[in-house]
């Protein structure tokens, strides 16, 4: 098989911070507003009044200090509490295809490549803008690109399972340099009126070059030694938002339309999920988990990670060994552990081994090993 490499990436980062205290001082008024309304319906019991939040809740949650979101207004806005973006016709460049366009170009700066140079796109994210036409074809033309596109969804999975699918191409010979695209909007189907998650999540994109090693010409060259996915049906993270909703005369704006989950049970189950699986993959390529220079781990909540590390290492994990960035991105659903390897990689010496790992509904774990060359 053809020695593939991840020769360059590229991050979008949008215009707008919301910071917990700017997120929980707008949620309190929403929740104090709500519960002096319905009064009544709560002192009958027919209503459950809402808590408040806190950035200390928030902080020791998750560990997530702040977050970027496209449109900083609509969301902080508690008559609305959802970002307002503009319609735009169907000639225009959608806004997914446009942030992916723009960390697609930083991506392919970095790797020496033009639009020609690249003969398939994949956009992989959480959540797609429209059903079709496929938001990676119409980021391949904005590019330039030839061959193909096609859009996956594997939730906060997207990117590692998109990764391999790219790698499976490059080594068999079907495509010779592949571009995937994580652009991650989910301030769109976040349920910011929840107490429980309304601090998690914000909006992002990642690009990844993958192609041939012998046409890789970029500085920053990185092996694929291999990839393993693998996948769990659970409902315990679930969003029922669906071209269905209509036929189904069920109310587009129901609670269960929009990102919601059962977190301590993702948190009990996910974990061992993530370090077995981890680990059995390094194992499968004779490495053990202590060879590991450093994991770039899903972004989703800090004890999470820590933990994970914990089971494969036998130690605390420290900053070096498996990177934290949602403290200022948050939760960016599969953009997370790409984030973290963009970042967090330019101090590793030739020889050097390290992991991108998500995990997320489904359940979905996806992990790649990569070899710095």
């Amino acid at each position: 098989m053809t020695k593939v490499v991840i020769s360059g990436t590229g991050l979008y980062q949008p215009p707008h911070t919301i910071t917990n205290e700017e997120l929980v001082a707008s949620f309190n008024a929403y929740v104090e507003r709500y519960n002096a309304t319905h009064a009544a319906e709560i002192a009958a019991g027919t209503l459950q009044e809402l808590a408040p939040s806190s950035v200390e809740f928030i902080e020791k949650a998750s560990g997530i200090k702040q977050r970027f979101v496209l449109d900083k207004e609509g969301v902080l806005d508690i008559d609305r509490m959802y970002p307002r973006f503009q319609e735009r016709p169907d000639d225009q460049l959608s806004l997914m295809a446009e942030i992916a366009v723009d960390a697609a170009r930083k991506a392919m700066a970095v790797a020496g490549k033009e639009g020609k140079d690249i003969d398939a796109v994949l956009c992989s994210a959480a959540n797609m803008q429209r059903a079709y036409p496929a938001m990676a074809v119409e980021i391949q033309q904005a590019l330039g690109a030839g061959g193909y596109g096609f859009d996956m969804n594997v939730a906060c999975s997207s990117a590692t399972f998109a990764i391999e699918q790219a790698y499976n191409a490059v080594r068999t010979g079907s495509a010779n340099c592949v571009l995937v695209v994580n652009p991650e909007i989910t301030s769109a189907h976040h349920e910011w009126k929840d107490r429980d998650c309304h601090f998690i999540f914000g909006d992002v994109c990642t690009a990844v070059i993958i192609e041939r090693a012998d046409t890789a010409t970029s500085k920053d060259q990185w092996e694929i030694l291999g990839s393993k996915l693998a996948t769990q049906f659970s409902s315990n993270i679930r969003n029922n938002f669906g071209f269905m909703n209509r036929s189904e005369d069920s109310d587009p704006n129901a609670r269960d339309k929009t990102f919601r989950q059962e977190g301590r049970k993702v948190f009990k189950e996910v974990v061992p999920i993530a370090a077995a699986h981890i680990e059995n993959h390094l194992h499968a390529l004779q490495k053990e988990p202590t060879q590991v220079r450093r994991y770039w781990l899903h972004q989703a909540n800090q004890s999470m990670n820590q933990l994970v590390v914990r089971k494969l290492v036998g130690s605390e994990p420290s900053q070096d060994l498996a990177p934290l960035i949602l403290d200022r991105y948050a939760n960016t659903a599969s953009a997370g552990s790409v984030i973290a390897f963009h970042e967090f990689h330019s101090d590793f010496k030739p020889g050097e081994v390290g992991v991108i790992c998500s995990f997320g509904a489904g359940y979905s774990v996806g992990s790649v090993v990569v070899r710095k060359l």
